[in-house]
């Protein structure tokens, strides 16, 4: 047998993730300085951990519903009303899942299938596109551009969109970029959709993560909320990546397809992580608002030094995330941070791993202490300087 010849098609074509090869080269090296992973560096709250553990404590390690403890979807719903003025049923309306990733793949296997296009703006999260490929949906990728912020344009989603287009993925605040989309320029969005059979998926989780004007989703308006699936969860925000805890959020319909899936190859979420994240809602906010403050501080150093080398940057107002342009250096963006990572030891991402759009470009995370920015900075400093000799 020839196991090769058993792997689909959509599998074997989808390449491995673009930023792998750089996490497997540092585990070879060491005094790396890391500006690539996409992880907040600090650790979950106490509180957070402490109502984890005691959950494990009183015994509390069986399966919960498929869709959540309800006192969870609870204070989910009561949160998101109160941060983002969004409305959702936590009874029908809102399904807990491993991580907002997971939430992203219930709904385009829910979804979308041969024959079908799913309109993928890039540079973006690298899970869109490999799990419409599993599908066996078309990924249609719109191109985001510099001079537009990274922004997503009405025009070129109206010219995008095709008899075939049965999603929309809405990806902002965005990852790699940090761009925001503000509430009249959804606006412009809204339009170019509201009257077509066509489902968005907006993926916020790095919803709290906003320097500017206030995160707002586009299920907040009247004409997309029975339209719109929204993906949230609690890594970014509440720095609990590793309890793998996020959920969507959408109308029942939508909702009971997906778990539907979920029953099937999940069962459900991990329930300690789920007594942790009702803590974290119930009582996390200034935690959340201390570690956006730092991040924000960081973000301006960040920038501000891309800017000082000669790196042209511009300002991202959301996530934990700058994309400068290194075109000016002459070389790839694979070739930027190979040696970089080689010669000075840190740690960035190629933009064209995001798409190939972000050609050109790298992105650099500040989800990492203010002394390794600086020093950072001062080794990029001094390998672009190099390069212009």
């Amino acid at each position: 047998m020839i196991l090769e010849n058993m792997i689909l098609d959509n599998v074997k074509k989808m390449p491995p993730s673009g930023i792998r090869k750089y996490f497997d080269m540092i585990n070879e090296m060491e005094d790396v300085i890391s500006l690539g992973v996409g992880e907040p560096d600090f650790v979950t709250p106490w509180n957070v951990r402490e109502a984890g553990i005691y959950s494990i404590e009183e015994g509390h390690t069986h399966y919960s519903s498929n869709a959540g403890f309800v006192e969870l979807r609870n204070e989910i719903s009561k949160y998101l009303y109160r941060r983002f003025d969004l409305s959702y049923n936590p009874l029908n309306e809102i399904l807990v899942t491993v991580g907002g990733s997971e939430g992203i793949d219930l709904a385009l296997r829910a979804l979308v299938g041969p024959g079908d296009e799913v309109i993928i703006p890039e540079p973006s999260f690298v899970a869109y596109k490999g799990c419409t490929a599993f599908t066996g949906a078309t990924a249609k990728v719109l191109n985001l551009k510099a001079e537009d912020e990274f922004k997503l344009m009405p025009e070129d989603l109206e010219e995008a969109i095709t008899p075939k287009t049965k999603v929309v993925i809405i990806p902002f605040p965005n990852n790699p970029t940090g761009a925001i989309m503000n509430r009249d320029e959804l606006a412009a969005i809204v339009e170019v959709l509201k009257d077509k059979d066509i489902i968005v998926i907006s993926d916020e989780i790095y919803a709290e993560l906003c320097y500017g004007d206030k995160h707002v989703s586009i299920a907040s308006f009247p004409e997309m909320k029975e339209k719109t699936l929204v993906i949230n969860g609690f890594s970014k925000s509440y720095a609990m990546t590793g309890w793998r805890l996020g959920y969507v959020c959408g109308h029942q319909i939508l909702i009971d397809a997906m778990k539907k899936i979920h029953q099937y190859g999940i069962m459900c979420s991990p329930t300690t992580a789920q007594y942790a994240a009702i803590e974290a809602l119930k009582n996390g906010d200034d935690s959340v608002i201390e570690m956006t403050k730092e991040y924000n501080r960081r973000r301006r150093v960040l920038v501000e030094g891309f800017r000082k080398i000669g790196l042209e940057c511009f300002e991202p107002l959301g996530a934990f995330y700058v994309f400068p342009s290194i075109k000016s250096t002459g070389i790839t963006s694979d070739e930027f941070c190979e040696q970089l990572l080689i010669s000075e030891k840190v740690l960035t991402v190629p933009g064209n791993a995001f798409g190939e759009c972000g050609e050109g470009f790298i992105r650099a995370c500040y989800a990492s202490s203010m002394d390794n920015i600086i020093e950072a900075l001062k080794r990029i400093e001094r390998f672009v300087n190099g390069l212009r000799k």
